[in-house]
């Protein structure tokens, strides 16, 4: 029986394309595309992440997830707690989404009926944030200009790592972790730590 491979690409400007086809038909990917007429909130989409049958796309006009594999959506603004309508990535984990934002980290733990909201006021290196990862009680938030900003203990604190603390560029658009190590994409090459974050190669 032929396996299965799924793509999910978002487009800065017309719609979110997802594919599912035998992986011997891989040079021929077929894709359906979804927009505000399939019930995105926007066209233009910045980030995507998929587990199971949900997918959550970040927009340009909130974020919109669907739980069913793309067959109906629920999209989330400003109006339903998101700190900003633009949404440059997004994440999830069980119950729990993280929305990179353009006026800081929204994260919903029963998801999306509520949002709390985590800023420069509580301890992230800029509002502005491109991109988000997460595991078990660990957030890594990468920020435009500020660095990367990493709560150990689901957001009440926070630590962030500039070129001060050995960062290559303080822009982050990217971010990943696994155990100890963490990786952040910036805009002067690629940063990584094996340690935490305690120190850096560049």
């Amino acid at each position: 029986m032929a396996s299965f491979r799924t793509a999910l690409l978002a487009t800065a400007a017309s719609a979110l394309s997802l594919s599912a086809s035998p992986a011997a038909l891989a040079d021929g990917l077929s894709f359906t595309n979804y927009t505000t007429g399939n019930g995105l909130v926007n066209n233009a989409v910045t980030g995507v992440y998929a587990s199971g049958s949900s997918i959550y796309a970040a927009t340009f006009g909130g974020l919109s997830i669907s739980s069913d594999g793309g067959n109906s959506w629920i999209n989330y603004t400003n109006a339903n707690g998101l700190a900003a309508n633009i949404v440059r990535g997004v994440y999830a984990s069980g119950s729990s989404i993280y929305a990179a934002t353009g006026d800081g980290l929204s994260i919903s733990t029963n998801n999306g009926t509520n949002w709390s909201t985590y800023t420069t006021a509580q301890g992230l290196g800029d509002n502005f944030v491109t991109g988000v990862y997460a595991s078990g009680s660990s957030i890594y938030a990468a920020t435009f200009g500020g660095g990367l900003s990493i709560s150990t203990n689901n957001g009440t604190n926070w630590s962030t790592y500039t070129t001060d603390n050995g960062l290559v560029n303080n822009y982050v658009q990217g971010v990943y972790a696994s155990g100890s190590s963490i990786y952040a994409a910036t805009y002067g090459g690629l940063s990584i730590s094996s340690n935490g974050g305690t120190s850096w190669t560049n």
